[in-house]
């Protein structure tokens, strides 16, 4: 590091304690420069901070990215009125959970929120979701995404922002990420005259039922887009940790249901043996037939023939789950559950009817992180938050419908660790117990910030 840097980190230090002081007393107007005389930081009374649009930030220098441009993201996502204003949005998403294309007071804050930031959006897209845009308007056009749905779960943590929706819950932490996507666009809208195109910000229902990603997509989401990031928070990491990995991240995910009869009526077939057999041979589709470096899943995970102890039932009915890494792995074992639950009841004079659910969107293709777009987001990691805050994340066999915009455009997938032992946010996604460590959310609204910000001025060097 040369002594220029240095001393601009210094002023960064300095202007952390006076921005903090002006919240405190509401000092008037004050900008902090540094030594080069570009304005580093300009900060408004609090009075006005909460109900105008930001006020422009960032050195003219950032027009050509350094490690001030960075620091300056940074320090703006920490600023300590920034931290409770993006505490308070989580919050109250969080106390007022909306499931799969019902988040329309979700909706209502996110674009309360636009529209006391000055920023332009389109609503409705896919029921709920909206489509924002920051910067010039024009190309190029990079996109970053949040979810904004939750689960029907009874929430069991006891905490003053407990879930006031009996049997809803934030549990899998999209508050979190639609806090975090508005964080990174007050920074952005107040970096707007730097940005070398435009930022288009998705807030998407139905991520967790519904497949509200191909919805967004067919309503225009991604129109003169041609890239796309978004985060999911993660107990796996510490708080403020990114992860991610080149390639597939996310497994592909799809169910299914057999329902077995007899080919005849007033058959004496077994349909218990039969439909056990097939759940037995439906275990020898990944062990025998896939590679062991190829890592695949089929699971039966319910089976139903009645409850009568002195007699045979007329129908069993069966399902389970399938996941996989790749497309070509993914669907090859879908033709092969199918292929095996046919055949093998057919053995004990039995049919199988098979649903795997395609016309209800219950099919997820796996999530894959284009290369360049994960060297980016690692590149932009690095410089904001440094080496000690990025990890190489395992493949996780988890879905994600974000799997969707990757099949379209280049995308990357990334975690920001939440785990916090001392908090108890130690608990997976979909648990009646998840909690988040709110320390993530300024850090992730300024690697969101950093990397669309970035990706357009790298566009242009």
């Amino acid at each position: 590091m040369d002594s220029l840097q240095k001393l601009n980190l210094a002023f960064i230090s300095l202007a952390i304690t006076i921005v903090s002081l002006n919240i405190a007393t509401d000092l008037p107007f004050i900008e902090v420069k540094f030594p080069n005389n570009n304005i580093l930081l300009r900060t408004t009374p609090v009075k006005n901070q909460s109900s105008s649009i930001p006020s422009r930030v960032g050195s003219d220098d950032c027009r050509l990215w350094t490690q001030v441009c960075s620091d300056e993201i940074l320090l703006l996502a920490h600023e300590p009125e920034n931290v409770a204003w993006l505490k308070r949005v989580r919050r109250t998403i969080h106390e007022n959970p909306e499931l799969a294309f019902e988040e329309y007071e979700t909706s209502r804050l996110v674009r309360t929120e636009l529209d006391r930031l000055g920023i332009r959006y389109k609503y409705p897209l896919a029921k709920t979701g909206i489509r924002a845009w920051i910067g010039s308007g024009g190309p190029p056009f990079v996109a970053v995404r949040a979810d904004m749905d939750a689960l029907p779960i009874q929430e069991a943590v006891e905490w003053k922002h407990k879930s006031k929706v009996a049997g809803k819950m934030h549990a899998c932490g999209h508050d979190a990420h639609v806090t975090m996507l508005l964080g990174a666009a007050q920074i952005l809208k107040s970096r707007e005259h730097l940005l070398k195109g435009t930022v288009v910000l998705l807030f998407q229902p139905a991520e967790e039922a519904g497949n509200g990603a191909k919805k967004m997509i067919e309503d225009g989401a991604l129109d003169d887009v041609e890239a796309i990031f978004a985060v999911h928070v993660s107990h796996e990491h510490p708080t403020g940790v990114i992860g991610s990995r080149s390639g597939p991240l996310l497994a592909g995910c799809g169910f299914f249901r057999a329902i077995i009869t007899s080919e005849e009526t007033g058959s004496s077939a077994d349909l218990i043996i039969a439909a056990s057999s097939a759940v037995i041979s439906l275990q020898g589709i990944v062990s025998r037939e896939a590679s062991p470096l190829d890592a695949q899943v089929v699971s039966v995970t319910s089976f139903d023939g009645g409850k009568s102890l002195d007699e045979l039932p007329e129908t069993v009915v069966l399902g389970g789950t399938f996941r996989a890494f790749s497309n070509s792995s993914f669907y090859y074992l879908m033709k092969r559950i199918r292929e095996v639950l046919v055949e093998q009841v057919g053995v004990f004079g039995c049919t199988a009817t098979l649903n795997f659910f395609e016309e209800q969107n219950a099919i997820y293709p796996p999530t894959t992180n284009d290369d360049g777009m994960y060297k980016h987001l690692k590149k932009v990691t690095v410089d904001l938050l440094g080496d000690n805050h990025f990890a190489v994340a395992p493949q996780v066999m988890g879905a994600e419908d974000f799997a969707f915009y990757s099949e379209v455009i280049p995308a990357a997938f990334y975690f920001i660790g939440i785990r916090n032992e001392k908090l108890g946010s130690v608990h997976i996604g979909h648990s009646p117990h998840f909690m988040i460590d709110e320390d993530s959310l300024p850090v992730g609204a300024a690697v969101h910030a950093a990397v669309a910000e970035r990706y357009l001025n790298d566009k242009h060097s």
